[in-house]
């Protein structure tokens, strides 16, 4: 393989949000929570009972290698995909136990390993639809006038 023909965060990412989108849930991308740590994507599902689903999208195995992060987000969704190409080494992500595994070519994708379910406690799940609301809307509001997103700090909802 080439390197040119290796997908990037931003594909392996594009691919993944479309998927979301495609079946009926919303998403955001680089979603900072409470703990201070940015998610790749967070997704609300479509149906009634709102499940919280955290990607994090790994484009080599390097990426992967140096993550420490990961566990620190599987308490704030109900399910955890690490997102891969297709090609990438899948033996070194952990098991089934612990995530799901979304592989792409950059344009379809497939779930390849079903994530747990773990539901996250009404308090926590309350916080998170608020603030994923507040981000969404602050961030709707600066698209396409021309001015620069808030900054980061700024995406805080009161508590």
């Amino acid at each position: 393989m080439q390197e040119s023909d290796t997908l990037t965060t931003l594909r392996i990412t594009d691919a993944i949000a479309r998927m979301f989108v495609e079946r009926g849930d919303s998403c955001l991308r680089e979603f900072t929570l409470r703990t201070g740590r940015r998610v790749d994507i967070i997704a609300i599902g479509g149906g009634g009972g709102g499940e919280i689903t955290i990607v994090e999208v790994k484009s080599s195995r390097q990426d992967f290698l140096s993550d420490r992060k990961w566990h620190e987000y599987l308490e704030w969704a109900d399910k955890f995909y690490f997102a891969v190409a297709d090609y990438f080494p899948r033996d070194i992500l952990p098991g089934e136990a612990q995530c799901g595994i979304i592989i792409t070519d950059g344009f379809d994708c497939l779930e390849v390993q079903a994530a747990p379910v773990s539901r996250l406690a009404a308090q926590r799940r309350n916080h998170l639809i608020r603030r994923l609301a507040h981000v969404a809307m602050r961030r709707l509001e600066f698209t396409g006038t021309g001015t620069e997103p808030v900054p980061e700090e700024a995406d805080e909802a009161p508590e």
